[in-house]
């Protein structure tokens, strides 16, 4: 069967009553977490991520797309109407898109956002369709050596590319990968770390994990700052509308912002960052009203925009075809596949072609609910922005604490909710990230059982790891990604750096 045939598949299994309904309460949460401030899509997943517990695995996925997808939407709001980017990849849409509100056209910069972040999904969706049979293919020719060395690039990419210290993100890769060894030794079946608790016997659960970290961490350290003075959300005047200039202005920069954004989400060492700068770059170079850029350009909006959802439609290429999560957020998808004990990698679509086709098909529909929804309820995400800053803090600690709860209803499980969040929020306050942590956890065991099952075939002669062409070139790819950093950081580009890495926690 072709790629065209298993996507028609998909589409059938998407667009059955209950999976709909779970793709619309997905992106409608995604959304409605993802407009308020200071949240982005890292969080967001995070907190809403005990909500797909009890769901079956297809419908929980499904369900956790479209909250990915509302999350990385839901940020443009934020930052148009109240110039507050909830992650760094908003920031630009937060440059020209709060002039354009100040000047009485937020609506026009609200849609295009809405309808650029659907072009783009959706050209990047169907990319990222007819591109994974080929990765997984690839993938399939693997053996222990080459994911081991898959690891140590994910390793590497997410806790020493980004940042202002190549040393903390390594301290923070660590902590991960020693709560990774708590519980019972996959070979030997000794019990590790555990001090006798039985509770960690089974280890330390990631879900947990992940919530504590990004949600209970990251409300602690945002309340902590204070109020700042009060922020102000433009009122959105006028018709929501584009004119037909507006659409003759935008339709070229969602093309545009696609191409860039989408292959960039998907490298090892990407992220949306990276894709809306270079695509704002590109509109300002080629507008044909550059002097409109800084006060309000329409092409500042819609470029970047498409750049951001493109790539996060990107960072699902490695997530689903290698099982290499290149982000916080991806981190945190990888965790709800495998609190229903799934792996995904290219046997993922061997195994479970349906659940897998039908989570990309339920993309495509997610972004249609996207547009139909964003547009006639730009009122209500309006009045979410007003919601006063103590309540939305302590709504986002009730929800997260009673969401563990209902998934794990222990009280040494809630315990470590509460150790792993402030252990968060004092990460937070050292300028440690957050992501490697998540990441150590998830991969930890993998990297370990595919380095185990290498030396053993090699009898413990170290050198195979280096001896496989494909586990050779990914060894250099990640001491790249090392290096280039320092290097980058000691010629004084360590802010910019520092800047890139900002959503990841």
């Amino acid at each position: 069967m072709g790629t065209l045939d298993f996507l028609l598949q998909g589409l059938l299994v998407a667009a059955q009553p209950m999976n709909l309904l779970y793709a619309l309460i997905g992106v409608t949460l995604g959304t409605a977490v993802g407009v308020l401030p200071g949240i982005g899509p890292a969080l967001t997943v995070a907190l809403l991520l005990p909500v797909t517990y009890q769901l079956d695995p297809g419908g929980s996925l499904i369900m956790f797309a479209g909250i990915y997808y509302g999350g990385m939407y839901g940020g443009s709001t934020t930052s148009i109407l109240l110039n507050t980017p909830g992650e760094s990849s908003s920031i630009v849409t937060a440059l020209e898109g709060n002039k354009m509100a100040r000047a009485g056209r937020g609506g026009p910069a609200l849609a295009t956002a809405a309808i650029g972040s659907f072009v783009a999904g959706l050209i990047a969706t169907l990319g990222l369709a007819f591109i994974a049979p080929y990765i997984v293919k690839l993938a399939l020719v693997f053996g222990p050596r080459e994911y081991f060395a898959l690891m140590v690039l994910a390793f590497v990419t997410v806790s020493s590319a980004f940042g202002d210290s190549t040393l903390r993100g390594l301290t923070s890769l660590f902590v991960g990968l020693t709560l990774a060894c708590i519980g019972i030794d996959q070979l030997t079946g000794q019990a590790r770390l555990s001090f006798g608790v039985p509770d960690l016997l089974d280890g330390i659960e990631v879900t947990t994990l992940a919530v504590a970290m990004f949600a209970i961490g990251e409300t602690l350290y945002i309340a902590a700052q204070g109020d700042k003075g009060p922020d102000k959300v433009e009122a959105v005047r006028g018709s929501v509308w584009m004119s037909s200039m507006d659409w003759s202005r935008s339709w070229k920069a969602w093309l545009r912002g696609t191409v860039i954004g989408f292959p960039i989400g998907a490298m090892p060492a990407g992220g949306a960052e990276i894709g809306t700068f270079l695509s704002y770059a590109t509109e300002k170079r080629l507008s044909k009203h550059p002097e409109e850029f800084g006060n309000g350009a329409i092409e500042g909006v819609a470029g970047p925009e498409a750049a951001n959802n493109a790539s996060a439609a990107g960072t699902l290429v490695p997530l689903l075809t290698l099982g290499l999560p290149t982000s916080a957020t991806a981190a945190i998808m990888l965790a709800g596949f495998q609190q229903y004990g799934l792996q995904p990698g290219p046997l993922l679509f061997a195994t479970n072609p349906q659940l897998v086709w039908g989570l990309i098909a339920s993309l495509l529909i997610a972004n249609f609910m996207l547009l139909v929804l964003n547009l006639p309820l730009v009122g209500l995400w309006v009045k979410l922005l007003t919601i006063p800053k103590p309540w939305l803090y302590a709504g986002i600690l009730l929800f997260a604490t009673l969401g563990t709860i209902g998934a794990n209803p222990s009280v040494f499980e809630l315990g470590m909710l509460l150790a792993f969040g402030l252990l968060g929020y004092v990460m937070r306050v050292f300028g440690y990230p957050i992501a490697p942590v998540v990441v150590g956890l998830i991969l930890g065991p993998l990297a370990e059982q595919q380095l185990r099952r290498a030396l053993s075939i090699s009898q413990g002669d170290i050198t195979v790891l280096f001896t496989s062409p494909i586990a050779a070139v990914l060894l250099v790819i990640a001491t790249l990604a090392f290096v280039v950093p320092l290097i980058l950081r000691a010629r004084g580009r360590g802010e910019v750096l520092a800047q890139l890495a900002a959503s990841e926690d």
